[in-house]
């Protein structure tokens, strides 16, 4: 006989161990975004999940683990977001750019806790700050080779290309800190206007 799988409220234990695994990444964005990196244990964790460590275990090798795949779908929603919003249609190649920004600026100002915890936290951890240098420097090449796609000839050769996608996502990155800790006065529009401006007028010869 084939062994069937035991169904608790419709649901199989893969799909339980899925729903678990869903509400520890919520519960890890609250907690990270509320308490900061110092803040953020297990226990408290598991305390907004509404599960017990023992399921979070089972999901999950260590807190870090839990903060770099939470830090991690926000960069992949980003990711997803900006360039379903750069290859829609726009009238110009500058409408293209400001869409594509407004995207990855909305991923992180519309939810605050996806912004404090993708750009602010995963900074404060020790383990992450490698993985995070390295999703920067992800965007910045995926930032070159779309400006390749946009320009063409025109676009700068490698290394400038790569040097200018590291310049840009970098400064829009502190941009987007400065305004989640409310050190500049601005609105998510105006850090959109002039990333806009900067990429138009540097990702080209």
């Amino acid at each position: 006989m084939t062994p069937t799988t035991r169904r608790y409220a419709g649901m199989s234990a893969d799909d339980r161990a899925s729903d678990r695994r869903a509400r520890l990444l919520e519960a890890g964005l609250e907690v990270f975004a509320a308490r900061g990196a110092s803040g953020a244990t297990v226990t408290a964790i598991c305390a907004q999940a509404k599960l017990t460590e023992r399921y979070f275990y089972e999901s999950f090798g260590s807190r870090d683990e839990l903060l770099q795949q939470v830090v991690d779908a926000v960069s992949n929603e980003i990711r997803t977001d900006a360039l379903d919003a750069l290859h829609s249609p726009a009238s110009t190649v500058e409408q293209q750019v400001e869409n594509a920004i407004s995207a990855f600026v909305a991923v992180l100002t519309e939810d605050t806790r996806k912004g404090r915890v993708a750009m602010i936290e995963s900074n404060a951890v020790d383990s992450l700050r490698t993985h995070r240098r390295e999703s920067m420097r992800d965007f910045a090449r995926l930032v070159a080779g779309e400006a390749h796609d946009l320009y063409g000839d025109n676009a700068w050769p490698e290394p400038e290309s790569e040097i200018n996608g590291l310049l840009f996502i970098g400064g829009l990155a502190e941009l987007v800190v400065a305004w989640l800790n409310d050190e500049i006065d601005v609105t998510p529009k105006q850090i959109v206007d002039a990333a806009t401006r900067q990429f138009v007028s540097t990702a080209h010869r």
